[in-house]
């Protein structure tokens, strides 16, 4: 059976980045468990499996999902499943941000780095500039395209809407099953293993080394 189709968007700089930092810790703590002694050596270690679990949740997790069923916002703790039905609209100030009747949805990675842009947004949201035309994309920013990709991503699929309740976790994450028309909010069972995992491994070394 074909898999659904979804579009992923991530900050590609910010992953990166984050990959360099787990394969430098990883060697530091093959080092450290190989060469280090006493509870010094169990500290260090201590703090570099903290340090590649926080960038795993912060840097390499976070992303938006585009599916044929709605949006999956991927925050470091949180993951939001955005029904098609359910959006409004699709901006950016200083993140990108999908508007539904409940409210707004906050996305942790897709964002404004260039400050003067983030500004112009600020005065564009509050009606003291004009709005950019979504037919000129020659002067807009990477995640400013990605914005119009969702916004025609959700003309689409407002067009031909799939019918029935989502039962699999494969078609658009978590947070979507049962999802209906209104967009659901969970913690992932990921992010709850990570933080117990790294949480038990640091009490364990400061209470046993």
């Amino acid at each position: 059976m074909d898999r659904p189709r979804s579009t992923t968007h991530a900050s590609t700089s910010s992953r990166v980045l984050a990959l360099v930092w787990v394969v430098i810790a990883v060697l530091l703590l093959l080092d450290v468990l190989l060469r280090g002694e006493g509870r010094s050596a169990w500290v260090a270690s201590a703090v570099l499996v903290a340090s590649v679990a926080g960038v795993h949740l912060v840097w390499l997790r976070p992303r938006v999902v585009s599916t044929e069923r709605g949006l999956r916002m991927i925050n470091p703790l949180r993951e939001t499943f955005v029904p098609w039905p359910a959006v409004v609209w699709v901006d950016v100030t200083d993140v990108l941000r999908v508007h539904t009747p409940g409210g707004i949805v906050r996305s942790w990675p897709l964002r404004e780095t260039k400050r003067a842009r983030v500004r112009e947004n600020l005065r564009r949201e509050s009606g003291l500039a004009d709005a950019d035309a979504d037919e000129d994309p020659a002067g807009q920013r990477p995640v400013d395209v990605v914005a119009r990709q969702l916004r025609r991503d959700a003309e689409r699929y407002k067009a031909r809407p799939l019918s029935g309740p989502i039962r699999d976790v494969g078609e658009a994450g978590p947070a979507a099953l049962g999802a209906e028309d209104a967009p659901q909010t969970m913690v992932p069972v990921e992010v709850i293993v990570v933080l117990a995992v790294t949480a038990v491994y640091f009490v364990g070394v400061l209470v046993l080394a």
